[in-house]
């Protein structure tokens, strides 16, 4: 009896804690899941242009806007869900954060082997390093969540944010960068 009455504690805990954040991650998971349907918009569109991108460069810089946007989505499901303990959706979060990390270190391979485009300052802070930093922040969220819940809460609110403005900034930068080029290899 004892034991049911502690699970129910926790369990309530837990869905106090994550009730306030409800709207925030309705929002930035509303906002990731339609700018994923426009990116694949903007794919099609550019099958059109006659320059054709490699698959390295597609791999090395808009695969990753895809899952920028498609893991703020699915932190915004975890979060949303209504965990019994918030250990259980810490443990999915860090899951999350070391995915990210992982697939990173796969990016900057990626960016590196490519030849069609030679990145600048502004490539390596926001397609590698503040990437780098928003899986950081997410993994360590994730494992801090039982001993800080409250600031871990916030961490992983901000890092969803960030990987949501990233995904907006890569995709703009990838589409501006299409159509200038676009337009010089269609007036010469």
């Amino acid at each position: 009896m004892k034991i049911r009455r502690l699970e129910v504690i926790v369990q309530e805990a837990a869905t106090s804690l994550l009730a306030g954040w409800e709207s925030f991650y309705v929002i930035i998971g509303s906002s990731a899941a339609a700018l994923i349907g426009l990116q694949f918009v903007a794919i099609a569109l550019l099958t059109e242009i006659r320059r054709r991108s490699s698959t390295r460069e597609i791999d090395a810089f808009a695969t990753p806007t895809i899952v920028h946007l498609s893991t703020a989505l699915l932190v915004s499901a975890i979060l949303s869900a209504p965990w019994p303990a918030m250990s259980e959706a810490g443990i999915a979060l860090a899951i999350c954060g070391f995915a990210g990390l992982v697939y990173v270190a796969i990016v900057i391979r990626r960016a590196r082997l490519q030849t069609g485009y030679k990145l600048v300052a502004e490539d390596w802070v926001w397609h590698l390093t503040l990437p780098l930093i928003a899986y950081t922040s997410l993994f360590a969220a994730g494992i801090n969540v039982n001993r800080h819940a409250v600031g871990a809460l916030f961490d992983v609110a901000g890092t969803t944010l960030l990987l949501l403005f990233i995904a907006i900034h890569n995709s703009w930068d990838t589409v501006t960068y299409i159509a200038i080029s676009h337009v010089a290899d269609a007036s010469s």
